[in-house]
């Protein structure tokens, strides 16, 4: 036999293919979801919710995904006592409270079920969703696999009547320097159980400014090894400043213009999530050396595609991202390579799942999103650092990017006696970007204590494309953060804040 021959044995994947295609399904239902995180979840219920329709979610990990477990809950639950703190800390009159870290990490440990699933899986099963607990890929048209989660030997072949879905999420990317480290990625940050001496974060994005801000609070020395100039890239420039400012006066070091050359780690070790794996970390930079006794890897996030089934289809991660799909197949969420972050991706849930309802029972004429919301300018996140910063839409960059004449103003965020109020350090900046020729808002961003709160409104003026002129009559109430409106409106030129034409 030549041994140079090219093997005409079907791969593995090519064989759970061909054997999918010729088996009846174990199970058939009109839509299949492959991941049932709060994106997940949403797709299945809109596209069944008041309908004869049937789902099913598959899950090889906890219902309720890395948001309920690993991300948007844990983080809040361990940020907002802190943030607590620090405003009494500023409000004389009162007492200044204290971090207790056992507590904290307790309070975390409630807000995510002590990491059990069983309250989501009974929400599903009660809304009429199938829960299907594995491992999902795709078997072909409208078929997917699922590997047993109960480590059945055989696999379990589910067929969908309309459409298959996938919301895997993401996953965080380790650089390769790092690789064989055992690092800390957000899951061990959000999840601590043992409180490192030191602790060096790589990054300087969301997850890393938010994970300084409690791990400091906790009691860890923390540096930040950030690779860019400043933090928080792609937020308004003036925003960061404050953010790291304040960072830096709780003690958190931070090096800007860090390139990581070399990690060491002698002694790394799989003791569990958020322990310390091993020994110290050793890492060599273009900003100097540094050593500590963790190291979190906070570098960015990337769909988690790798094995849902694309490429026996002939598809690839960028099929997905670019929407190049056959009609039956979707993807939303973090998956899908749009905005991540939980609230886009379930907004774009309930739309798909309507549309997937909508196109079944043929009853009803789908609404299309309006043209900011439809094109991903109403994207809304706030960071929940000290201060917080809360933003929707383009920034000033952005908006002259993308050919927009624009109109800028800025006022302080202390700048109205309700945000002044709030606490007596109450430093950072409101501004909002106009579109100079229809005086529609851009986009909006706010620093400053509860800025969570404000950018809504913003939100809503984006999305509903209301000129500045007709903003201006909103009132806010006195005293309150909503002020900031007025004052920004009142920065305008005056023909944004009076009825005419607009330029065009």
């Amino acid at each position: 036999m030549n041994s140079d021959a090219p093997s005409t044995a079907p791969s593995p994947s090519e064989t759970s293919l061909s054997t999918a295609r010729n088996r009846d399904p174990d199970l058939e239902v009109d839509v299949i979801v492959i991941g049932a995180g709060p994106v997940g979840e949403n797709v299945a219920q809109y596209a069944i919710e008041s309908t004869g329709l049937s789902a099913a979610i598959v899950e090889g990990e906890l219902l309720g995904g890395e948001c309920s477990y690993w991300a948007c809950i844990p983080s809040k639950a361990l940020l907002r006592p802190i943030d607590v703190q620090a405003t009494a800390a500023n409000l004389p009159g009162v007492s200044t409270p204290r971090v207790e870290v056992d507590e904290l990490l307790a309070r975390r440990d409630t807000w995510v079920s002590e990491y059990d699933d069983s309250g989501q899986a009974q929400w599903a099963e009660g809304a009429g969703i199938h829960v299907v607990r594995g491992h999902g890929r795709l078997g072909g048209e409208r078929t997917v696999i699922v590997a047993r989660a109960d480590g059945a030997d055989r696999e379990q072949v589910l067929r969908a009547r309309l459409a298959v879905v996938i919301a895997t999420g993401s996953e965080a990317v380790i650089p390769d320097v790092f690789a064989q480290l055992a690092p800390w990625t957000s899951r061990d940050a959000t999840g601590v159980r043992e409180v490192p001496s030191s602790l060096l974060i790589i990054g300087g994005g969301v997850v890393a400014s938010e994970a300084a801000t409690w791990m400091r609070a906790l009691g860890s020395e923390v540096t930040m090894l950030v690779r860019g100039e400043s933090l928080l890239r792609g937020v308004e420039p003036e925003a960061a400043r404050f953010v790291q400012k304040d960072l830096e006066n709780a003690g958190v070091r931070v090096v800007t213009g860090a390139e990581v050359r070399e990690a060491k780690r002698p002694d790394a070790k799989a003791t569990g999530t958020g322990r310390v794996h091993g020994g110290s970390v050793q890492v060599s930079s273009s900003a100097g050396d540094f050593t500590a006794a963790e190291v979190l890897v906070a570098t960015g996030r990337r769909p988690r595609l790798d094995d849902v089934g694309l490429e026996p289809l002939g598809l690839s991660a960028d099929d997905v991202s670019g929407g190049a799909l056959p009609d039956w197949l979707h993807a939303v969420g973090d998956a899908s390579g749009e905005a991540p972050l939980t609230h886009w991706g379930k907004y774009r849930a309930r739309v798909i799942g309507e549309e997937i309802r909508d196109a079944a029972l043929a009853d009803t004429e789908p609404t299309p999103p309006p043209a900011p919301a439809a094109d991903g300018r109403a994207v809304p996140q706030v960071v929940f650092t000290d201060p917080q910063v809360a933003s929707v839409g383009l920034t000033e960059a952005q908006a002259q990017d993308a050919g927009f004449e624009t109109e800028v103003a800025q006022v302080p965020y202390n700048g109205a006696a309700g945000s002044s109020l709030l606490r007596d350090d109450a430093d950072g900046i409101a501004k909002i970007v106009v579109d100079a020729r229809t005086h529609h808002l851009l986009g909006a961003t706010f620093a400053g204590p509860d800025a969570a709160e404000v950018v809504h409104a913003a939100t809503v003026a984006i999305v509903g494309e209301i000129p500045t002129e007709v903003l201006r009559h909103a009132v806010p109430s006195f005293p309150t953060v909503a002020e900031l409106w007025l004052r920004l409106l009142e920065e305008l030129p005056r023909e944004f804040r009076r009825a005419g034409e607009v330029r065009g």
